[in-house]
């Protein structure tokens, strides 16, 4: 059998990568535009507080920490692209109450609706389900890459544009956006039929099968941890910039888009390295890179350079291992669980945002910036020792197909490819002609897929 891709493949690939990258940063774009802008507008809000002001912009957070579970397991039952579908609706929506209110209650409405669109969970599920697994990271990567992308231009457009929209036209910006990565969804996004052996699996046997998984935990344990990081450590660094070091506004979006681009180059190495040595070493290498930056920046002091060093440290580490996680999960997930397992992962994505948002606040007021990214430190070498002591992902193949049946008569196919002994997960890809396998060699039975199958097997 070729070891080679397809070129249908690689082309269904490229394309699918291609929309959810797209999906994903029109999305975050409208979401991180207000981050800059919306302390200082929503002030001006009837009956605006501080308190209210954070939790304006902490709603979004909580209600999608609340939500990817349900999303992710709705996704497994009924498929992606509905689901995606209905997010972005609801994002779309919450961007017309948000535009509409006249009160800051009005605006916290708005976004907690925005963030019952929890669809970060179908996206990846969607990447592990049609993605082999030998391009998984890069394609992670990718998505990865556009939410980096949208939050560097967010940073530098969100005044800019602010000032000429107001609060209201950030909302219905936002909307505007929400409504076009619906149309990447309807035009661009496959919706595959994905079949496993243990997809029924009651939900009480999904989450037990996912609690109880070690690898599982440290997973779901470092999405918490790197995003409670980012956001505590973005609780202060604006202020360090700012009040420390004097830099005005304008000259922290060019700072942060320098920052992100020379991390971009020095992450790249990263992923690849991981796919030829194994993920794990590459994860221990980037989570001591994050402690490292957190030290700098605790000791940074005034020191503009070091300051910039630092947070060029943290975003090689941040990104490298925003493309290695949800790779990880969607390996590591227990069959029949993916979007489930995903779920949870976002979930606890979204509670580390709100966590670290909370406790580096209170600590900034209590202890100061020092004690922030100390505190960050530290926990980010528990983190460490459970990546170190992470067990070994048990070895899987994927496989691709000629697909030798009509479109309406796929589902059925891929089921009937279930039958074959060591065959985990079949999905069959009508718009390409061809289906996924992911199936463990060691058990395989390679003479009844190639009956099945009918036609000839190409390992990619």
């Amino acid at each position: 059998m070729s070891t080679s891709s397809s070129p249908a493949l690689v082309r269904s690939e490229v394309r699918v990568t291609g929309a959810l990258a797209a999906i994903f940063g029109l999305r975050m774009f409208g979401l991180f535009m207000l981050l800059p802008v919306f302390a200082v507008f929503g002030a001006s809000l009837p009956g605006a507080t501080p308190f209210l002001i954070g939790l304006a912009v902490g709603a979004y957070g909580l209600v999608q920490a609340l939500l990817q579970l349900p999303f992710g397991m709705l996704s497994d039952r009924f498929g992606r692209r509905p689901l995606l579908v209905i997010g972005l609706l609801l994002f779309a929506a919450g961007g017309v109450v948000a535009a509409c209110a006249d009160t800051i209650y009005g605006v916290i409405a708005g976004r907690a609706i925005q963030g019952g669109g929890a669809v970060a969970a179908v996206i990846m599920a969607l990447v592990t389900d049609v993605i082999s697994e030998q391009h998984r990271t890069r394609a992670m990567a990718g998505i990865g890459m556009s939410v980096g992308g949208a939050f560097v231009l967010a940073l530098i457009l969100g005044p800019l544009l602010a000032s000429g929209l107001g609060l209201s036209g950030l909302f219905w910006l936002s909307t505007g956006l929400a409504l076009l990565g619906l149309l990447v969804v309807l035009v661009w996004v496959p919706d595959p039929k994905v079949r496993v052996r243990e997809a029924q699996l009651p939900l009480p046997q999904r989450l037990l099968r996912i609690i109880r998984d070690p690898l599982m935990v440290r997973l779901n344990s470092g999405i918490f941890v790197l995003h409670a990081l980012l956001t505590a450590s973005f609780v202060v660094i604006p202020g360090v910039l700012s009040e420390r070091l004097g830099l005005p506004l304008p000259q922290h979006s060019l700072l942060y888009l320098v920052v992100f681009l020379a991390s971009f180059i020095a992450m790249v190495p990263l992923i690849i390295a991981s796919e030829r040595r194994g993920q794990r070493p590459i994860m221990a290498i980037s989570v001591s890179l994050l402690i490292l930056s957190l030290v700098m920046l605790a000791l940074g002091g005034g020191k503009l350079w070091l300051i910039g060093a630092a947070l060029w440290v943290f975003f090689t580490g941040f990104n490298a291992l925003e493309a290695l996680l949800p790779s990880l999960v969607g390996r590591a997930a227990p069959v029949g669980t993916r979007g489930t397992a995903l779920g949870i992962y976002s979930s606890c994505q979204f509670l580390g945002v709100f966590v670290g948002g909370a406790a580096g606040g209170w600590l900034l007021q209590q202890f100061g910036s020092g004690m922030v990214f100390w505190a960050a430190a530290v926990l980010c070498a528990g983190w460490l020792v459970l990546v170190l002591g992470m067990p070994p992902l048990v070895k899987l193949e994927s496989r691709v197909l000629p697909l030798p049946v009509a479109a309406e008569q796929a589902d059925d196919w891929a089921s009937r490819l279930l039958s074959v002994q060591g065959v985990l997960e079949a999905v069959a890809l009508p718009e390409d002609g061809i289906a996924l396998l992911k199936v463990a060699p060691a058990e395989l039975d390679e003479v009844a897929l190639a009956r099945q199958a009918e036609g000839a097997v190409t390992a990619v």
